[in-house]
């Protein structure tokens, strides 16, 4: 029997490799409908000329018919799409964006903590002698070596110069107007051929030097740290002000040029999404996506990078975090057709905006408000509350509570389909939002025949909030944009499949719904039927995880496939040995690395981070990556301590309670391991793989932290019932209790 079941684990994973090859091979093959052309390659052939206006501070709640007709003229003719502009600190200075513009990745100008409130630092300005284009005057870009050496030095492997090293390597001229742009044109050295300051009535002669133009046209600044010299104009000024500088460089660039539009940098130290829009003969109305992104209307700020040099027909490096901006073509350029545009672009920065702000007091609510409802719990369970006429109403009340706080987590992604964030009061609307799903979900697991059985609220939960992350997954991640336990996209640090708290939501989900499922089958028709099901559960949640096409998670698949290998074999009644540890334990590491080398390859502007941290393995740089990622995760701990280290504390204590049947926490779910039998094992299971998930991810504190939050209210309602039964059938009274 053991080698049996090695063997139809080890036939498991060849199944997901090959089906996960199929999927890509196919999706590779097939080209989205939505795209109205492919993303362009690498390195291509050269088009027209390209204009690329740079500025700061302005988003698309700035932009309107009246206030900004040259912004809603490129809007209405092009494509739009809201920015994530995210640099090294939380804020991004309009010197970061413009370095970040000129490698291709996060790179800033070196500021001390707190980084939001600290100044920025100016702009260098172009020579005031400047040559015209064309005329051999290369000059150096003052500060060019601290901000190189600052770049070098952070977690990002920048390195400035990308633009300037690609124009030259392929022998093309870049005209770089106004202070920004020689510093986004310059070459690595840090000289700039072709810098002009900003003179409208020279636009035309320097648009028309060079097929690649980069302009500066000014930065709106008004929230500004203390020590920064804040604009004397009003916001409004400022908005009108850059607008119209837009609308000259619009009308002197070349014909046919492609003229793209970004907002590189926030208005002070408050951060949120920026704009973007680019027309042209490569951008007709619709919206602006990428491969980066996945999202039809949100881009990367390293997007216009790589967009720049692939429009030329110049080599762009392997290590630029961006892709080439395509866009998502719209029914025509009529102005209904543009307001609506503009209203989805609001609403993407209105919510990761008044979000962003919301998830530390929704957490900090939620992991308290649980903290209570564990004491009551606690009380209960111990006689100390309620009386016993009165014990049966309470453990129901403790019960509903429970299943309510398991219903939270998926909720706050279903809240999304409501749009909270356009009420006056988000706080008010996304807590009505949440509340509203967590009834829904709570009645359907409360009522009906399984409602009064132990399993049946942790079979609905469980089963609503996997399918609820899977689907979303599959349909691209939309509901997690934005939602207060998913994707941040102002953060930037990913914009679709799984991070590490939906990961952590989902494969508890998915455990707890493997557990609750064979405790039934094993009763019902043995243990063999039962190990099926969760293998098939496992290869589910392992699939829509670690697929480069779905969840794109590298963390996820090796802490979950230990988890669901060591139910199954718990059910079979098999034993985990060492032998049999290693052997799963190589065989996770087998499929992590055969799922990133599928990703790697596919062409390089659609590989996700699995298939780059191949290609980190073959330009020597893996072991930077891992070690990056751990001193990542030990810096959360040792850097939020005390609180921080109760997770590992935590993880420590539940195996320890769950290791040793008799210990009293082990005691206490006694009858609730007797109501469903494979109980314990899934809790193990889980806590293997909360374990795992915390130690191999960057960040993983937040793993078994946030699985918590789906986990214990369910056991909790578990064991409730438990309780209630026994008080059903006339349990022993309090002073019972107290002689025994």
């Amino acid at each position: 029997m053991p080698r049996r079941v090695l063997a139809l684990i080890g036939l498991t994973l060849v199944a997901l490799v090959a089906m996960m090859s199929a999927s890509a091979a196919a999706t590779a093959s097939t080209p989205r409908a939505s795209v109205p052309q492919a993303s362009a390659p690498r390195a291509s052939a050269p088009a027209g000329a390209t204009v690329l206006v740079g500025t700061g501070g302005l988003s698309w709640t700035d932009v309107s018919e009246r206030a900004t007709p040259n912004l809603w003229a490129l809007l209405r003719d092009g494509s739009g799409g809201a920015m994530s502009i995210r640099s090294v600190y939380t804020n991004t200075c309009p010197i970061d964006g413009w370095l970040g513009l000129s490698a291709g990745g996060r790179a800033a100008a070196v500021r001390e903590a707190p980084a939001p409130q600290k100044p920025c630092a100016t702009l260098p300005e172009p020579p005031a002698d400047a040559a015209a284009p064309g005329v051999d005057g290369s000059v150096p870009v003052p500060g060019w070596a601290d901000w190189s050496a600052a770049a070098k030095a952070t977690n990002f492997d920048s390195s400035l110069g990308a633009v300037g090293a690609a124009a030259a390597a392929g022998k093309q001229c870049i005209v770089a107007v106004g202070p920004g742009a020689g510093v986004a044109a310059a070459e690595p050295d840090g000289t700039v051929d072709n810098w002009v300051p900003f003179v409208p009535v020279n636009l035309v002669r320097d648009l028309n030097a060079c097929p690649i133009s980069i302009v500066d046209v000014g930065a709106l600044r008004d929230d500004v740290a203390a020590g920064e010299q804040a604009p004397d104009q009003s916001r409004a000024a400022q908005v009108s002000a850059i607008d119209e500088r837009i609308g000259l460089v619009a009308t002197a660039a070349p014909n046919g040029a492609d003229i793209i539009v970004g907002s590189l940098a926030d208005a002070g130290v408050q951060e949120r999404l920026r704009l973007a829009v680019a027309r042209g003969p490569h951008y007709g109305p619709g919206e602006l996506q990428s491969t980066s992104t996945r999202q039809a209307g949100l881009i990367q700020a390293q997007d216009l990078t790589v967009t720049l040099l692939s429009a030329r027909g110049l080599t762009v490096p392997d290590s630029l975090g961006g892709s080439t901006l395509t866009f998502d073509a719209a029914s025509g350029n009529t102005v209904e057709a543009a307001r609506a545009r503009l209203t989805r672009l609001v609403d993407y920065d209105e919510a990761s905006h008044k979000v962003h702000a919301l998830v530390p007091p929704f957490f900090n609510t939620f992991a308290y408000g649980q903290l209570v409802a564990y004491l009551i719990v606690l009380l209960v369970w111990r006689g100390k509350l309620g009386s016993d006429s009165s014990r049966l109403k309470v453990l129901r009340w403790v019960r509903n509570l429970a299943v309510c706080a398991a219903s939270v987590p998926a909720s706050t992604f279903l809240a999304n389909l409501i749009p909270w964030w356009r009420f006056s009061m988000p706080m008010l609307s996304v807590v009505v939002s949440v509340l509203l799903f967590v009834a829904l979900i709570a009645v359907a697991a409360l009522k009906g025949p399984w409602g009064r059985t132990a399993w049946g609220p942790m079979v609905v939960v469980s089963g609503v909030t996997m399918a609820v992350l899977a689907i979303d997954v599959m349909t691209g991640s939309r509901l997690q944009l934005s939602s207060l336990m998913g994707l941040q996209p102002v953060v930037a640090g990913r914009f679709y499949g799984m991070g590490n708290v939906t990961f952590a939501i989902f494969v508890t989900a998915a455990l707890l719904l493997a557990t609750a499922l064979s405790s039934l089958l094993v009763r019902a028709h043995g243990p063999k039927l039962a190990a099926i099901i969760v293998a098939l559960i496992g290869v589910g949640t392992v699939l829509v995880d670690g697929a480069p096409f779905w969840g794109a998670d590298g963390g996820g698949p090796p802490a979950a496939i230990p988890g669901f290998a060591y139910l199954v074999l718990s059910i079979l009644g098999i034993a985990m040995t060492w032998r049999r540890g290693l052997i799963l334990a190589l065989s996770c590491a087998a499929l992590f690395l055969g799922i990133a080398f599928l990703d790697w390859l596919r062409p390089a502007t659609e590989r996700t981070h699995l298939g780059r941290f191949i290609q980190s393995i073959i330009d020597g740089g893996a072991l930077d990556i891992v070690i990056r990622k751990g001193k990542q995760n030990l810096d959360i701990l040792l850097g939020n301590a005390p609180l921080t280290l109760l997770v590992p504390a935590a993880l420590l204590f539940v195996i320890y309670v769950l290791a040793r049947p008799t210990s009293w926490g082990s005691r206490a779910l006694q009858r609730s391991f007797q109501t469903l039998p494979t109980l314990r094992a899934g809790l193990v299971a889980l806590v293997i793989t909360l374990t795992i998930g915390f130690l191999i991810n960057d960040s993983g504190t937040a793993i078994p932290a946030v699985g918590a939050t789906v986990a214990v209210p369910l056991i909790v309602a578990v064991a409730v019932s438990a309780l209630a039964d026994e008080a059903r059938v006339g349990a022993p009274t309090r002073r019972d209790r107290r002689r025994r």
